[in-house]
């Protein structure tokens, strides 16, 4: 997170100079507030993600499954297991029956529902998207709104994180 931090900082400081020095400053202004309101919408995101799996992680709710992806992918119900195939008193119907059952009993109450949607309501994306809007707002009263370069600074944060992300791998 720390690299992520980094980088954005000099993207921004880099692309504030040039429109800075350039005697755009209603270029500079559009794009600092749209680059750091959606830059902390990003962060704000990642930090309430991290403590909701930190968080059911601790609780021990998200279980460690020994299948691999490719496993789960082709066979999602495990109906190809090795003791199924060597059980062959059970027919297919109680193969469903079971899975049906199983279904059911793993639905999801909205308590549980609302207790996972934390993250989409925590207090830093939330405040995050205040400062957005009065962002916005306040160029667009103001009369300097560059909707265009507004946009533009909205989307890089976004893009430089995902390029990030993709060389962690």
């Amino acid at each position: 997170m720390r690299n992520s931090i980094i980088v954005l900082l000099l993207f921004d400081v880099f692309i504030g100079a040039l429109t800075y020095f350039f005697g755009a400053e209603h270029w500079f202004i559009n794009f600092q507030v749209g680059f750091i309101s959606s830059s902390l919408i990003m962060f704000g995101s990642m930090l309430s993600y991290k403590g909701m799996v930190d968080a059911r992680l601790n609780v021990g709710a998200i279980p460690d499954d020994e299948r691999d992806t490719l496993s789960k992918l082709e066979d999602p119900y495990d109906l190809y297991d090795e003791n199924l195939e060597n059980d062959k008193e059970k027919s297919l119907v109680e193969v469903v029956k079971e899975e049906r059952a199983n279904l059911k009993k793993n639905r999801r109450t909205l308590w549980q529902t609302t207790k996972d949607s934390k993250a989409s309501f925590s207090f830093y994306r939330l405040g995050a998207y205040v400062l957005l809007i009065f962002g916005f707002f306040y160029l667009n009263n103001n009369k300097i709104l560059d909707i265009p370069i507004y946009l533009f600074s909205l989307f890089i944060p976004s893009i430089i994180l995902v390029i990030l992300l993709m060389r962690q791998k």
